[in-house]
């Protein structure tokens, strides 16, 4: 079954504890935290310290993604934190093998990120010792941005690499994901859809998750409302 992830960068960060327990309520998978360090990419989050102190307010899974420089320095610190699911970014990380390795072996799902213009091949050596492989559909670094339509033939191709090579890995697609684009994305080959401000900067969460997931059902053919 397909996942939905919200992602809080793009919730009310004075109250990320109440957002997480709503988007919960509201029919969430998956909670998706990015990671920032002002370098990797040019926002700042949050870190191994938040992460721990939210995770009191919910027991689904933490997708925590890590958009930071020399992430293998920081993995220890994100996984006592609570992360479910780690990834870190093939273009940052300088040993990905070990990296992969050290998180695995902590009993977490291990994943690796590609920004857009990283060519899949990259990938080649590594995936098999994946959990999730995660394509950003957007510039990585700031929330509410537009999908980079491109980037569906890259989907469907990893879906093809991975079929052939390591089924057990779940694509997942972060960037620009909205109730209008979300049965593309998925047809295209995500099993995890994250969408951030699609559903934080609605008006009922609840709402908003239940037309996404009804796209998800939608047939190729169908026009999804848009009202």
């Amino acid at each position: 079954m397909k996942k939905i992830a919200p992602s809080i960068l793009s919730a009310d960060f004075g109250r990320l504890g109440e957002e997480i327990a709503a988007v919960e309520a509201a029919g969430a998978d998956w909670i998706h935290i990015d990671v920032m360090d002002g370098h990797f990419v040019p926002n700042i989050t949050i870190g191994a310290p938040v992460v721990q102190s939210l995770r009191k307010y919910t027991r689904l899974p933490f997708d925590v993604h890590l958009m930071i420089d020399q992430p293998e320095a920081y993995l220890d610190a994100f996984l006592d934190a609570g992360s479910d699911v780690l990834t870190v970014h093939l273009e940052a990380a300088n040993h990905l093998h070990r990296t992969i390795s050290h998180i695995k072996e902590r009993g977490i799902r291990a994943g690796v990120s590609v920004n857009p213009a990283t060519p899949l091949s990259h990938l080649e050596n590594i995936l098999p010792d994946l959990d999730l492989l995660l394509i950003m559909t957007v510039n990585p670094g700031f929330g509410g941005q537009q999908f980079i339509d491109s980037m569906l033939p890259k989907i469907r191709k990893a879906r093809t690499m991975i079929s052939a090579a390591a089924p057990h890995v779940l694509i997942e697609v972060d960037g620009g994901i909205n109730r209008e684009n979300i049965s593309t994305v998925a047809r295209a080959g995500a099993d995890v859809l994250v969408a951030g401000s699609a559903v934080f900067s609605s008006d009922h969460y609840g709402q908003t998750l239940a037309a996404m997931r009804s796209a998800l059902k939608c047939p190729p053919d169908c026009v999804f409302p848009t009202a």
